[in-house]
């Protein structure tokens, strides 16, 4: 039992909530995670479950009384998990009643307005259109109304009749016997699946189905500061349901191309660059690429390898932020495999300099690779 979370903290009451804030809570949690009202999510089902279980426990008082002394290893003697409560009691009839109980319901005529299937695309970004935003048109193909029969699937949009079985309301109802008496119960109409109404000529052009499939250009503004992986959501721009109700919507998925000498980190950029022990030693100054094209840097003499220089806000902006990275350069110094006789002539002659033998003082010396990363984060 020591994973099961606090009944209290499950209905979001305080220990000292009377019977009607219990009550109130738990309503309003029960139409939330419903899983009529959720599309039968897991997540949503199991959490129900758990509310109302909490729920059976807290409104009765010697449960009540029990779990609070015992916790929840007490009122397993009729309530808690083993059922009785009202998950058990709804599922014998389905959505119909609970929406009948808790005075919710649905649409106009009893009848659920269906939603088409979302349609989910990948669009590639380079690091600069990241950087400032973008707008891109893009070509989807997708389920639109029938223009022929208007999207009812009827030929010429008139060969249809009501539902003899519900009488055009898309539902069917009857009562159930439970343990709180008499529950009416509503479901969906089996004859013409809710749509109250029956096609008896279909159109020749979607066979029946009140949809076709079209291309369309779709403009999508991409704000700056996205990254891998984040989606984003056109509302109404997905696939139409047969013989109509509300078009899913279509989900962009950000997929972020390498660039050719950035690296991103977070918001901040890194690039490496590579210098010669002279340029390192003697100091110089340097060209490297940025978003906003060339920059140029002054590199102090006596920089070592695995020195950071930063440019600032030359990185990548926050979403919804006024923040914006910087850019990082990492300097390595370069030390070539091969010599030539002047140039070995050379080195020997400065490794002869008492100044270029000499160890640094690790009290004095500078921050090595890690220390440096480390206190860049």
């Amino acid at each position: 039992m020591a994973n099961k979370q606090d009944y209290y903290v499950l209905l979001g009451v305080d220990k000292s909530a009377g019977e009607d804030e219990i009550k109130k809570a738990y309503r309003k949690l029960a139409i939330k995670y419903h899983p009529d009202k959720n599309n039968n999510d897991p997540a949503a089902a199991e959490k129900f479950k758990e509310i109302n279980e909490a729920y059976t426990v807290l409104s009765d008082a010697d449960k009540r009384r029990t779990y609070d002394q015992f916790g929840h290893d007490g009122p397993r003697m009729g309530g808690g998990a083993g059922g009785g409560g009202f998950e058990d009691i709804f599922s014998q009839f389905g959505g119909g009643a609970f929406s009948d109980f808790f005075g919710g319901g649905g649409s106009q005529g009893g009848q659920r307005q269906r939603q088409g299937n979302d349609l989910r695309i990948r669009m590639k970004l380079t690091l600069e259109e990241i950087a400032h935003g973008v707008e891109k048109q893009i070509k989807i193909k997708r389920f639109v109304t029938c223009q022929a029969c208007n999207g009812n699937g009827a030929k010429n949009g008139t060969a249809v009749k009501t539902c003899g079985t519900c009488s055009g309301s898309g539902q069917v109802r009857k009562v159930v016997n439970t343990m709180l008496g008499q529950m009416v119960s509503t479901q969906t109409c089996g004859a013409c699946n809710g749509e109250g109404k029956t096609i008896t000529e279909r159109c020749d052009k979607c066979r029946g189905d009140g949809r076709v499939e079209a291309e369309e250009y779709v403009k999508v503004n991409i704000p700056a500061g996205v990254h891998s992986g984040m989606q984003l959501s056109m509302t109404g721009k997905g696939n139409l349901p047969p013989r109509g109700g509300r078009p899913g919507d279509l989900i962009i998925v950000i997929e972020e191309q390498d660039h050719e000498t950035l690296k991103r980190e977070g918001n901040n950029l890194v690039i490496d660059f590579w210098l010669s022990f002279m340029d390192a030693a003697l100091g110089t100054t340097i060209e490297v690429p940025t978003l906003d094209g060339k920059a140029k840097v002054n590199v102090q003499a006596g920089t070592r390898s695995g020195h950071i220089l930063r440019l600032r806000q030359k990185g990548l902006p926050e979403l919804n932020s006024r923040n914006i990275g910087d850019q990082l350069i990492c300097i390595n110094v370069w030390t070539p495999k091969k010599v030539n006789a002047d140039e070995k002539d050379l080195l020997e002659k400065l490794r002869q300099l008492s100044n270029s033998n000499m160890q640094p003082d690790p009290a004095k010396s500078d921050k090595g690779i890690y220390e440096t990363f480390r206190d860049l984060n």
